[in-house]
């Protein structure tokens, strides 16, 4: 009889490609100005880079969360940890993975978000659940801000 691996933690990824080069999709997430320009709402503070003191704040979401850079390797990838509510660990936080790959010869970029781990229970899932609905919101605001200019979020939270 085969036993099924136990689950430990729940974790999701998104994807999307946005029609700029890498270096340029890449600081329209490192740069706190251009972040706060279509996803932050409340506002970004701090470029994220190890050792920056960095905070998000979002209108649906009032009150700055503390992010804490754990690596970036420009223009490819970025790591951070923030708070995440049903989190496994001591640490109460969640690890989140943005890849910037090059594609069409760096005319586009292929944007992956990961982001892990929450208690595989109910409340886990919806935690999980809600943070993936974000992040792919995320994807499809910086898209359009980087194409074209436009701010999707704006007025859509508040």
């Amino acid at each position: 009889m085969n036993e099924s691996p136990s689950l430990d933690s729940l974790s999701f990824t998104v994807s999307g490609r946005i029609g700029r080069p890498c270096a340029e999709v890449y600081e329209a997430v490192a740069d706190p100005e251009q972040l706060s320009r279509y996803f932050t709402t409340g506002g970004a503070r701090g470029r994220l880079e190890p050792g920056n003191a960095v905070t998000w704040d979002f209108h649906d979401f009032p009150g700055a969360f503390p992010v804490t850079v754990v690596e970036a390797e420009p223009p490819r990838r970025i790591v951070i940890e923030w708070e995440g509510v049903e989190s496994v660990g001591d640490s109460g936080t969640t690890r989140t993975t943005f890849e910037f790959e090059p594609i069409d010869g760096d005319t586009r970029t292929l944007v992956t978000i990961t982001e892990a781990s929450w208690k595989p229970t109910p409340a886990g899932a919806k935690s999980a659940f809600d943070n993936c609905e974000g992040w792919t919101s995320m994807l499809s605001a910086m898209k359009a801000w980087v194409e074209h200019g436009i701010n999707l979020r704006e007025g859509y939270y508040a």
